[in-house]
């Protein structure tokens, strides 16, 4: 095999954002882009001998075209074995996954998550380390810093690989008598495997056979492959309960981020009044996300991780208890009052899963979660969209109670978070950047100050101190606390590719149980206006309502 050192020009626009690098299709179709990425994570990585990469992502537009470079160029830097996803398909989560089931280095995961696909849409790219997650900051930071200087990538003369056929190739090394693997694995049954494992798969079949009746919507994206494996094939759910399950490279023209705003084909369903079903669940692109519906009932992705891990011992696998929870800074406090009352530890970390890994490979939580309709456990070092369905299902099997029976009766014992996110996206960055300045130019002033109802206790920027690897995570959010516990973050999001997305996180406990059914929006008006007369957002950026409310 034969490997050419081909000269190249560096970019400088390859920083990684919370969860790998994520550009418009075109920009990754310039010449040398792709491969200098690559070779960027690679020449940050000291690749050991016999080492095995795993590649695969969500389906999208690029995603073939980029399998077979990332191929070629693992052969080249001293990888001895490739994985890849049947098709090219490999969820998030089972990404993760299958790094762990078969000890990989490390994996090359090609998604840009909940963005929209296609030839004008979006492709995105980020390395997981060995325990399954996202590559820390220090590597990261490492990669983009070598990929502003790259003059030179290495590629291998390997020829096209068929993705679609499970099966090995094996092809002459480097150098004399090695040899270069390339194995098609079916990743949809490790994964599935795993869930049966977790959870109580009798309990939850008999369920779906008791006339129960839910909905799955896979948005045209990777989950449904897997979908159809556990919810049809081991569990017995009709195939009508599935909808939107064949993997599209453009999410059949669709957005897909599992919320009230994109999801509406299953909002409408789950919100047809009389004639609405019981359960209803929607993941994203990669099949990281979750977002899940009782009958005419919304459940915050905040609310969720609470009720997980307060009935968290109904499961199989979480019988004995959590060892603690964790949930990102922006995600409302409700998982703290179930950990206060477990009397088990509970972190807050900030956006971004990559700092849950330290977490859990020490040993100190069990179960983690972002408002951002991601929620988790040990199982992987990823948020995991079927996993959360599979465990409403199972608490609904053992509680035989209705979603929102569940989750009244959870805000009775520990009270309601009201909590909602406003997302204003592709806003200019320039305009975006203003408001978040504003806010912290009223940081001296703002502590006293009452509006309304309310009176600011503090302001601040988030910081992080890992208690594992003593590193230090900065200016990961801007906070506006109240008196009474409620609190106000504004929030630039690292996901998106086009301007910026400004995102506001409004939060206010209410302990008076005749007060838990008013709609979130109704519940936070006051605040919702406190926010944008701080951060003068209307003014500064011509928006006068977001773009999605969850």
């Amino acid at each position: 095999m034969r490997v050419h050192l081909i000269t190249t020009q560096a970019f400088n626009d390859q920083k990684p954002g919370t969860s790998g690098l994520r550009k418009k299709v075109k920009v990754f179709q310039q010449p040398n882009y792709l491969e200098n990425f690559v070779q960027s994570v690679f020449d940050t990585l000291t690749v050991p001998a016999n080492a095995t990469l795993l590649v695969g992502g969500d389906g999208r537009y690029h995603n073939r075209h980029a399998i077979q470079t990332i191929i070629r160029m693992a052969a080249a830097n001293g990888f001895s074995r490739v994985l890849v996803g049947q098709a090219g398909i490999l969820s998030t989560p089972a990404a993760s996954h299958v790094i762990r089931k078969y000890r990989t280095f490390g994996g090359m995961v090609l998604s840009a998550s909940h963005n929209q696909g296609g030839v004008n849409g979006d492709f995105g790219i980020k390395y997981n380390i060995g325990n399954g997650g996202p590559a820390p900051e220090k590597i990261t930071d490492e990669v983009y810093a070598k990929s502003k200087v790259i003059t030179q990538y290495k590629i291998a003369d390997v020829p096209e690989v068929n993705v679609d056929a499970i099966g090995k190739t094996e092809f002459p090394g480097v150098n004399a008598g090695e040899t270069f693997t390339v194995e098609i694995i079916d990743a949809v049954q490790d994964y599935a495997d795993l869930m049966q494992g977790l959870f109580d798969f009798s309990a939850i079949k008999q369920l779906l056979a008791s006339g129960f009746e839910m909905k799955f919507d896979a948005m045209h994206a990777v989950t449904g492959p897997y979908a159809k494996e556990i919810l049809v094939n081991r569990l017995g759910a009709s195939a009508e309960s599935l909808m939107n399950c064949e993997p599209s490279e453009d999410f059949g023209g669709g957005h897909p981020d599992p919320n009230l705003t994109y999801a509406e084909d299953l909002v409408k369903i789950m919100f047809a009044g009389e004639n609405a079903l019981d359960f209803g669940a929607a993941s994203d692109g990669d099949g990281d996300r979750n977002m899940i519906l009782g009958q005419n009932f919304f459940v915050t992705p905040s609310d969720s991780l609470a009720v997980l891990a307060a009935n968290a011992t109904l499961v199989p696998a979480y019988a004995e208890g959590l060892m603690g929870v964790a949930r990102s800074m922006p995600t409302s406090g409700a998982v703290d009052r179930v950990a206060a009352k477990l009397n088990i530890p509970c972190f807050e970390t900030p956006t971004g899963w990559k700092f849950f890994g330290n977490l859990m490979d020490a040993g100190k939580v069990t179960l983690c979660g972002e408002e951002s309709f991601g929620t988790s456990s040990s199982h992987v070092r990823e948020k995991d969209g079927l996993w959360a369905v599979l465990f409403w299902l199972n608490i609904i099997a053992a509680k035989k109670q209705g979603v929102e029976a569940i989750l009244t009766a959870h805000w009775r014992e520990f009270g309601r978070n009201v909590y909602s996110r406003h997302d204003y996206e592709s806003i200019p960055t320039d305009a975006a950047n203003s408001v978040i300045a504003h806010i912290k130019s009223q940081f001296n002033t703002l502590p006293g100050q009452g509006f309304g109802r309310y009176t600011v206790k503090s302001c601040d920027d988030f910081s992080y101190l890992d208690p594992i690897d003593g590193s230090v995570s900065s200016n990961q959010g801007t906070r506006i606390l109240f008196t009474d516990g409620s609190r106000i973050v504004f929030r630039l999001s690292g996901t998106g590719t086009e301007g910026a997305t400004l995102r506001i996180y409004l939060e206010a406990f209410e302990p008076d149980t005749a007060k838990h059914y008013l709609d979130a929006q109704v519940a936070l008006a006051e605040m919702i206006q406190i926010s944008l007369q701080i951060s003068q957002l209307v003014e500064r950026t011509d928006r006068t309502a977001p773009t999605v409310i969850t």
